[in-house]
């Protein structure tokens, strides 16, 4: 069976069929995933520059000067907003996990003296750190070595000074965050950065959600510890500007405060027949399109723009915290130093409940499992469309709803049971039977599972399972969805079967 083209009607059709299923991406009711400036002429103008330049290649920047144009200036006022020394250089990149695992090989790279000598490279990491630099520990065998948090969900300064100095020569690299993103609060960057600068180490902050909204929130008058480029220890940041730059997906700025810094993040190689390799970033082929829609969106808000934004976000943030504060049921767990906040139960319900009940009056809250004896809790991301007194109206509803219907309760036997599981020993047909039991299963014809129309009990069954299980799970799960729709059935002589 052949693809029958399809006319543009149909095309833009099934797209929008497809679409309806989605959650939103306006209306500031996803609050994960998306951010949403509420600006929808802005919007048009970003995906219009993203239309105009997406055949553009940004692998070669003689066969295309304007996307290496729209880059210095986009990188240009990067380094103006995060307090850049004149030294300081930056790459475009897909999105924060991009810049993060450059910044990891960057570091990695840059101690030949321990590739040569066979020696593993460390980097120390708050336990709160985003779980994407343990994705670049991974990817480039860099050990992470995970420091426990104070009880205030910062790096602890103490403990990050002791676990560089366990093993200095080793340590390639400190991160921190700005802010973290399931507490969101900023860590002592200042304090951290000092302990990485007496051992010479290079000190990243992570400013992936909080970059573009921080230094405007000082402006504002917020109290904002430092942690820009004003802090002489810090060698690198990353900031997105597809999260509160408002920019279309995906863009994200990682900027080293030198260029010999970034110099070991470039890829080149001239010893094969084609054309001398030259990467800036893990991508060789990049579409210039969300590189010209960030472009057009920072042009079009201007300073003004996204000091009102900022203000918006952060009046909202205040009014939602002023309402949990007197909410029966939830509690806050930690005071925001920007636009994320993570709520916890207080046993008269739980908040994998609460997040399916906000989920029937339209609003996404992200449930966040059980970490290092810590309970669960939700995670809200504003954005400056939010309606902060609509979202407080759906919280009280939803928190009523949820202490009416009780904690979800789990057989004591199937606690059991998840707690003596092993990952490393589970085969496909166990990992489908637990799948079965979350609610899970493929469909009776072996495609895709099929979502239940409420995950609390999925959630709490997770939130039982340790981390090495429940990243075994959810890989299963992930890759029963992911399976090729094909035109006809696959003929089995065709591939041996």
């Amino acid at each position: 069976m052949s693809l029958e083209p399809m006319s543009p009607d149909e095309v833009r059709a099934r797209l929008a069929r497809l679409q309806s299923d989605d959650l939103p991406t306006h209306g500031g009711r996803t609050l994960a995933y998306v951010y949403d400036g509420g600006l929808a002429d802005v919007d048009r103008l970003g995906r219009e520059a993203v239309a105009a330049y997406a055949a553009t290649n940004g692998l070669d920047p003689t066969a295309f000067p304007s996307v290496l144009t729209l880059e210095n200036e986009v990188v240009g006022r990067t380094c103006d907003l995060l307090d850049a020394p004149a030294s300081t250089v930056g790459t475009v990149t897909s999105g924060g996990t991009e810049s993060v695992l450059l910044a990891v090989q960057g570091a990695r790279d840059a101690r030949g003296d321990l590739r040569e000598a066979g020696v593993r490279p460390r980097m120390v990491l708050p336990s709160t750190i985003h779980a994407a630099f343990l994705k670049a520990a991974h990817y480039y065998d860099v050990e992470a070595v995970v420091v426990p948090v104070g009880a205030d969900f910062r790096a602890d300064v103490d403990a990050m000074r002791a676990a560089v100095e366990a093993d200095p020569h080793r340590t390639v690299l400190v991160a921190v965050s700005a802010p973290s993103y399931a507490h969101g609060v900023v860590d002592p960057v200042a304090e951290v950065a000092a302990v990485a600068a007496a051992h010479g180490v290079r000190c990243h902050v992570d400013a992936c959600i909080g970059g573009w909204v921080l230094p405007y929130a000082r402006r504002l008058g917020r109290a904002v510890p430092p942690w820009t480029f004003e802090v002489e220890g810090v060698t690198s940041i990353s900031v997105d500007l597809h999260k509160y730059a408002y920019a279309p997906k995906g863009t994200s700025v990682l900027l080293h405060r030198t260029p010999a810094l970034r110099r070991p993040q470039y890829f080149a190689n001239a010893d094969w027949p084609g054309y001398t390799m030259l990467n800036t970033t893990l991508q060789s082929t990049k579409s210039g399109g969300p590189l010209a829609g960030a472009w057009a969106v920072l042009n079009a808000i201007g300073d003004d723009g996204y000091l009102d934004l900022t203000r918006r976000v952060l009046d909202g943030v205040d009014t939602v915290v002023a309402a949990v504060r007197d909410l029966d049921g939830l509690a806050l767990v930690a005071p925001p130093d920007s636009t994320l906040l993570a709520l916890a139960a207080d046993g008269s319900c739980d908040v994998f409940t609460v997040a399916d009940e906000l989920a029937e009056l339209d609003w996404l809250a992200q449930p966040q499992l059980t970490h290092a004896g810590r309970p669960p809790t939700l995670h809200l991301s504003l954005s400056a469309a939010t309606d902060a007194t609509g979202l407080v109206a759906a919280l009280r509803t939803a928190v009523a709803a949820a202490r009416e219907r009780g904690p979800v309760r789990i057989d004591p036997d199937v606690v059991a049971f998840v707690a003596a599981l092993d990952p490393a020993t589970l085969g496909d047909e166990e990992l489908d039977g637990l799948l079965a039991a979350l609610g899970l299963a493929a469909g009776a014809d072996g495609g895709a599972p099929a979502l239940p129309e409420r995950m609390g009990e999925v959630n709490a069954l997770l939130d039982l399972a340790s981390p090495r299980l429940r990243e075994a799970l959810l890989t299963a799960f992930l890759d029963r969805l992911a399976r090729p729709v094909r035109l006809a059935p696959a003929d089995p002589a065709e591939s041996g079967g």
